[in-house]
């Protein structure tokens, strides 16, 4: 099959970069399966297994698609799709909170997340787990991290500090924030000083795998609904468990013996006291027998198989069936 996946970022990913990250996996996947994949994505790309096209501005992104193409993989909703004559499926990586009406065609990346706009058409992200280093089971620390862009409310940096606090000898490493940025500026000087708390910056690669290896778990307090959080799968398959909240993927995702959530930060804070049953072994196994680039590659190509049978992913076009009022979702 020959399989184009779109997208507007450059590949492969440098740092930070979910969604470049998954094409990614996912290329290398179906390529090894067999298929024949093209990107098409901006400027400054390149790939050693897959063909890539630069997206060029200045012609619209449509007549860009080869012509031996036989079906289109989008990560972002592309105009004038009516004019499209080939088939196609639209992966919906974030959320909104509007009235949009998404194409028949999208898949969302959660049960949760499909869930939310009416839908049942979803495939769980998954990564290429023999492109990070080995993890290590075995090891003892007093260290947990925070993973996530701390610039962005949702994900709740204060949150986590505030539950490391409580928290009698252990400390936090915060990957993907630096101590004066401007978030953690507006928390004030009991965040930015904290002696509990260190900021490790943007770190991408091994850097950031040396952190995951080294963590006892993932604080992830996330106030808003998360859609998949490719966070947690990296930090469960260093043997961490995650302790969060209850909202979007993570019910779905951490299951008991994976973490604890709670929306409390006082019962999030005892529950990391007491978190030495938590097997980081089977965190490790857990996420890479679950969460693989192999099971998400299979499934996207049963979407595939759907729509070159001339079917619809979605009966109905989804639509947020309930629009949030508060910014954030509770957290006390």
């Amino acid at each position: 099959m020959k399989i184009l996946i779109v997208d507007n970022s450059v590949i492969p990913v440098n740092l930070y970069g979910g969604t470049e990250r998954v094409i990614w996996a996912l290329g290398k996947e179906l390529t090894d399966l067999g298929h024949s994949v093209t990107y098409l994505v901006k400027k400054g790309s390149s790939c050693d297994f897959a063909s890539v096209i630069p997206i060029d501005d200045d012609i619209p992104l449509l007549k860009q698609i080869p012509a031996d193409t036989e079906v289109v993989h989008f990560n972002f909703f592309p105009e004038n799709l009516e004019d499209l004559n080939v088939p196609y499926i639209i992966t919906m990586h974030g959320n909104v909170n509007n009235e949009f009406v998404f194409d028949k065609n999208t898949v969302f990346v959660s049960k949760n997340h499909a869930e939310r706009y009416g839908s049942v058409s979803y495939v769980h992200k998954g990564l290429d787990w023999s492109q990070y280093s080995k993890p290590n089971v075995n090891r003892y620390s007093n260290s947990f991290h925070f993973l996530g862009r701390a610039a962005w409310g949702v994900k709740n940096l204060k949150g986590a500090i505030d539950i490391i606090k409580k928290v009698k000898q252990e400390n936090l490493n915060v990957l993907g924030g630096r101590r004066f940025s401007e978030r953690v500026f507006k928390l004030g000087p009991t965040y930015m000083f904290s002696r509990k708390v260190n900021f490790r910056g943007m770190v991408g690669g091994v850097e950031k795998e040396t952190y995951l290896n080294q963590s006892r778990g993932l604080i992830f307090p996330v106030l808003w609904h998360e859609p998949f959080g490719l966070a947690i799968i990296e930090s469960l398959f260093y043997g961490c468990p995650v302790f969060g909240t209850p909202y979007g993927s993570l019910k779905e995702i951490v299951i008991p013996e994976a973490g604890f959530l709670s929306n409390k930060k006082d019962v999030i804070a005892e529950a990391i006291a007491n978190d030495y049953h938590y097997n980081p072994r089977w965190c490790h196994e857990y996420a890479v027998e679950n969460f693989n680039s192999k099971i998400m590659a299979l499934r996207y190509l049963e979407k595939y198989d759907t729509v070159l049978k001339g079917k619809t992913l979605n009966e109905t076009n989804p639509q947020l069936k309930v629009i949030q009022k508060e910014r954030y979702l509770p957290f006390d």
